[in-house]
């Protein structure tokens, strides 16, 4: 049997890499549940997730050859998931990405197993959130504060995750969430 896709998505500032990074450590070690990394056109020690950096040239060229599952362009930079997530569905794993909302509305949904997932925040808290990580320009930070709400998703299958309590809180939310997607029992009660 194929596994889900949970493909996870929120404005700039919502704690998606937090919650991810969180609700990852709260896995029991044999959930069925793996992580995707994304490919960004981003150098690697700016902070935030662990991810693949590479250069815009490198980038051009993996798309070219059809590595990557899905890919979009956001905030000055290109985002990649690479096409091995389909093989570990096939496999019968539960495949975590973090993605883009604009991505997710261009593409209808991905597919019909797909399980998406909104984290966010209120408004104020992105704000601090954005300033505290340092990361954009007060120019930069103002233009991913208005993406913020120029996205809403609209899915039956949707579910939310508000990031304004603590991250355990947020990331507790999201492994049930995972659990709910055909964990065996006694990885449920370690959980």
């Amino acid at each position: 049997m194929e596994g889900s896709l949970v493909y996870v998505m929120g404005p700039s500032g919502a704690g998606k890499d937090s919650v991810l990074g969180r609700a990852r450590a709260l896995l029991p070690p044999d959930a069925p549940v793996v992580f995707a990394h994304r490919y960004i056109t981003r150098p690697a020690d700016t902070g935030g997730e662990n991810h693949v950096a590479v250069t815009r040239a490198e980038f051009a060229m993996r798309r070219a050859h059809g590595l990557f599952a899905y890919h979009w362009h956001a905030h000055g930079n290109d985002y990649a998931v690479g096409r091995e997530i389909h093989d570990w569905r096939a496999a019968g794993l539960t495949v975590v990405v973090s993605g883009s909302r604009d991505h997710f509305l261009r593409t209808g949904g991905l597919d019909s197993q797909a399980r998406p997932v909104l984290i966010t925040a209120p408004a104020e808290r992105l704000k601090q959130r954005l300033a505290g990580r340092g990361r954009e320009s007060t120019i930069e930070a103002a233009k991913r504060l208005e993406r913020a709400e120029a996205y809403e998703v609209d899915d039956p299958r949707l579910v939310t995750i508000v990031n304004d309590a603590t991250i355990d809180d947020a990331a507790s939310s999201f492994v049930r969430l995972l659990s709910r997607l055909g964990w065996p029992d006694a990885a449920l009660r370690r959980a």
